[in-house]
């Protein structure tokens, strides 16, 4: 779904590689019934996932949500893609109109936090109150089908205890498990990854060489809202007033003004549009004054944060600290932390070294190893 770049053509192999020949017969001796949904944005990674598991012998159908109302390329052209693969495949093809539950879910969440001075994090939402869950029912209760598929690059592991298991994707470049780390164990056992274990470049030769149309589809960036209003600055700027206001130091000297805290990021350095002595970096967003409180380097570190709404996935909500490994961005990485419980619901992390992009709002995902262990939202810390 989303603000795209350019991809690069992959000639395909003769042949299916050795890494989609392992996924093919994972996926035909995979137990229990072989029907299922499969998730289609119209992109090339959810279109080689159903070729795939109809290729292994699975009853494939197509679900395609639609999330937004007007010309976005992700339900325009991503339902034309989606349908026309369908059609190529000869499997049913079914679209469900989701734009209410996307707006309250999705566009009013992301609205109400910007104004309070959070930095959001829509996609891992997205997948549990928009994509997964409903997808999972809609399915069930309209198809009969009780698994649902999607082109994530991340891994399921089922354990004899009954519980599932989220691993890292193998390709280290696409890994997309920190954005799942939401999903419940009752969605999880029911999730199909056929692209689990293969890398971008694994899937773009198999697309060719089935011919897909997708194959060499621009690669989605998951900012399906940038996609549509053009840029994130043009969504907030749709919805949300003008609040402008200054730009301080933590002592309250005024070194600049800006056009809405909403702007704005923690860690943030470039287009500030203020001239100092050093370089400076946003440390915190205040809501209450309208002001984008910077500060130098030195001063921009934070050694801990509170993680609340914890989802606990490859593991029980643990009753004492132990390390753990933490990512805090979608692309950064992964960072030593001690983690103590407060509750099964929050937890406080204490990093081994300062970190300068901890951002309210945004998600706190802990690992071990390729483990994803479970993980929360980092909590806005008065007076900081």
């Amino acid at each position: 779904m989303t603000a795209s770049s350019p991809s690069t053509f992959v000639a395909p192999f003769a042949t299916p590689s050795p890494a989609v020949v392992a996924a093919l017969e994972r996926l035909r001796s995979f137990p229990g019934e072989k029907a299922i949904a499969v998730g289609l944005s119209g992109g090339v990674d959810s279109s080689l996932t159903a070729a795939l598991l109809q290729a292994a012998g699975w009853r494939v159908e197509g679900l395609t949500l639609w999330l937004m109302s007007g010309k976005g390329a992700c339900c325009a052209e991503g339902l034309v893609d989606a349908a026309a693969l369908c059609e190529s495949l000869a499997v049913p093809h079914h679209v469900v109109d989701s734009r209410e539950v996307f707006k309250k879910e999705i566009v009013e969440f992301l609205l109400e936090n910007y104004v309070a001075g959070l930095t959001p994090l829509p996609c891992s939402r997205c997948n549990r109150a928009v994509k997964f869950g409903p997808m999972l029912a809609w399915a069930e209760k309209e198809r009969g089908l009780k698994r649902l598929a999607t082109g994530h690059y991340a891994r399921l592991r089922y354990c004899s205890n009954g519980r599932t298991q989220l691993l890292r994707g193998l390709d280290s470049h696409k890994d997309q498990s920190y954005f799942l780390y939401d999903l419940p164990q009752a969605i999880l056992s029911s999730l199909v990854f056929p692209l689990g274990e293969l890398t971008k470049i694994d899937t773009r030769q198999e697309a060719s060489r089935l011919g897909l149309r997708t194959a060499t589809k621009a690669e989605s960036q998951d900012l399906c809202l940038a996609d549509h209003h053009g840029s994130m600055k043009a969504f907030l700027d749709a919805y949300l007033p003008e609040r402008p206001g200054q730009i301080v130091l933590a002592d309250g000297t005024v070194v600049g003004k800006h056009d809405g805290i909403e702007h704005f990021t923690i860690g943030q350095r470039k287009g500030l549009g203020v001239a100092w002595s050093e370089p400076l970096h946003v440390v915190r967003l205040d809501a209450a004054m309208n002001q984008v409180v910077v500060a130098c380097r030195k001063d921009a570190g934070r050694s801990f944060c509170t993680v609340a709404a914890l989802n606990w996935v490859s593991i029980a909500a643990p009753l004492e600290a132990f390390e753990v490994e933490v990512q805090v961005r979608y692309r950064s990485a992964p960072e030593l932390a001690i983690l103590t419980p407060l509750s099964d619901s929050s937890c406080q992390l204490q990093f081994k070294e300062e970190q300068f992009s901890i951002t309210p709002g945004q998600a706190a995902v802990f690992y071990a190893g390729e483990v994803l262990l479970g993980g929360g939202l980092i909590q806005l810390e008065t007076g900081i």
